[in-house]
């Protein structure tokens, strides 16, 4: 909490470390007496594993792959609200916790079921 930091190794095992800044626009982290949880998700879209998860309630929650161009929106979109927060934060104004929305990921058997029933024409 000092460094309103978290630091932990990549789920997947790689051995990489992973750093989630807190703040309005980073990653939020709750404790309830016995877990921790993160959010939003956790991307590691620059490690070779591109591993994608939640931490909720000191569990690590599977989430799909995502494509590039969603990976570069999310991005977009991450930047965008920090250029906001800083601007509202600037003129004074009294700025909470910014609303995440987590983006749709589709799980790798679902686009393997779409792209299979396209070929079947069902």
């Amino acid at each position: 909490m000092e460094f309103a930091t978290a630091v932990h190794l990549c789920a997947c095992g790689c051995g990489n470390k992973v750093i989630t800044p807190f703040s309005p626009t980073d990653w939020q982290m709750s404790f309830d007496g016995e877990s921790v949880s993160l959010k939003p998700s956790i991307g590691n879209w620059s490690f070779r594993c591109r591993s994608h998860y939640w931490l909720r309630s000191g569990r690590i929650v599977w989430a799909g792959d995502m494509s590039e161009e969603a990976v570069n929106a999310v991005r977009n979109r991450d930047l965008r609200a920090k250029v906001l927060h800083q601007a509202a934060r600037a003129k004074g104004e009294n700025v909470g916790q910014s609303e995440w929305v987590e983006p749709q990921v589709e799980p790798k058997a679902a686009k393997w079921l779409g792209w299979l029933k396209s070929r079947l024409g069902l």
